[in-house]
């Protein structure tokens, strides 16, 4: 079985910032990269909560906070931030029961998931000199965007559905990322990462099949990480997904994998942007 202990390149001197970054994956992430001598940036909703991360961390880290479901708290970080940027990993997200709005009144999934990265990520892209990696998922084959109803207005709400579309999103933004950043000429690149199966706070209110499923197949935060670490340091070419090696890429190290159809839908992907540009008043700045 492929190990969970990821062979890194010296990061010193490098910043990362690392959004969601107080368990599972996003933890995961931030702490290899920081045993690899890079500056971890840990960006999260609970700045205790991620004071109490950081000091279990060996390394160099900041704690700053951020909440990618309010978009005033994201001009926020942005608004703050001054330096060079190696790498953006867009690691944070939720997965919601019910219909639940953030604090700008999009469906919760939605602005999270999508939504607030889309904002950070602009916002923050004069500053990046790297690459951004956000995580999408697997889950992007069984996602709809109906552009018409982007906030779950008028169509059921369902979480599984949901949760396809907002990866489905994350995954369309790098490709639209990528696409303009080669357009000027830029040496920034933008990947997309699926970490696999997963325990995490996310799966672990699980219940019936998926609880027993979880327990038996589920990896831990830190080999769904190795996708994302492979993302964030590889020599890959922009626009790459990762994701694990086996059991149909849900398990085990990491590798290049492809994406739906729909993914590649080069048409869906601008369109999308543009109505990000519209929900969230943020474009591309370059």
């Amino acid at each position: 079985m492929p190990s969970s202990t990821p062979n890194l390149p010296d990061l010193s001197g490098r910043t990362v910032i690392v959004t969601g970054a107080t368990s599972g994956i996003g933890l995961a992430t931030a702490r290899a990269l920081a045993q690899a001598n890079a500056r971890v940036v840990l960006a999260v909703r609970n700045v205790q909560k991620g004071a109490d991360v950081a000091s279990s961390i060996a390394g160099d880290t900041v704690i700053l906070p951020l909440d990618l479901a309010d978009l005033a708290s994201v001009r926020r970080f942005a608004s703050a931030w001054h330096e060079p940027i190696d790498t953006l990993v867009n690691n944070a997200g939720v997965s919601s029961a019910s219909l639940q709005r953030s604090a700008d009144g999009f469906e919760l999934q939605f602005g999270t998931n999508h939504l607030g990265p889309f904002a950070l990520t602009n916002l923050l892209l004069p500053h990046i000199t790297g690459r951004v990696v956000s995580l999408s998922s697997q889950a992007e084959r069984m996602g709809r965007l109906d552009l018409d109803d982007l906030n779950a207005e008028r169509s059921p709400y369902k979480e599984s559905r949901a949760y396809a579309s907002s990866k489905l999103a994350n995954i369309l933004f790098i490709a639209e990322l990528q696409r303009r950043l080669s357009a000027v000429g830029s040496s920034v690149t933008a990947l997309a990462a699926h970490p696999g199966f997963v325990a995490t706070n996310m799966t672990g209110t699980s219940t019936g099949v998926t609880r027993v499923l979880t327990r038996l197949l589920a990896q831990s935060p830190e080999e769904g990480a190795l996708p994302v670490l492979l993302a964030a340091t590889g020599d890959l070419p922009g626009g790459s997904f990762t994701g694990p090696e086996r059991f149909m890429h849900m398990r085990g190290g990491a590798e290049l994998i492809g994406r739906s159809k729909r993914a590649q839908d080069a048409t869906l992907a601008s369109r999308l942007w543009q109505k990000s540009e519209q929900m969230t008043g943020v474009s591309f700045p370059l």
